[in-house]
């Protein structure tokens, strides 16, 4: 069975379908590929491929470019700022997980000296 996170990688999506998906043209689909924001898959054939991931990392660049009036340059800040918070996020997920348990390992070991 594919997890959650491996299905959001699989590369699925033809970039009409893609481009259709996001509310933009393949054409800018390919710009942005160009200029090293997007980064999709190529099938044996080289077609380009995107994944449940690619599709949003689309979406948020046009919301930085067409609904906040960011220039490319501004959107690729914007995306690496957003990657990396969720980088933290994901962090402080890992540590309150491990504080949990090294919390409840002392609880436990409090309970047995009484």
């Amino acid at each position: 069975m594919v997890s959650p996170q491996e299905f959001q990688q699989q590369p699925c999506f033809v970039i009409s379908i893609a481009a259709n998906m996001v509310g933009l043209h393949a054409q800018t689909l390919r710009y942005y590929e160009r200029v090293g924001l997007i980064w999709p898959s190529r099938s044996v054939g080289r077609q380009r491929l995107y994944s449940q991931a690619d599709i949003e990392r689309l979406r948020r660049i046009k919301t930085f470019t067409e609904d906040m009036g960011m220039n490319l340059a501004g959107a690729e800040v914007a995306l690496k700022l957003v990657e990396r918070v969720e980088e933290l996020e994901l962090q402080v997920e890992t540590l309150e997980t491990e504080l949990l348990r090294i919390s409840q390992l002392n609880t436990a070991r409090r309970r047995r000296r009484i």
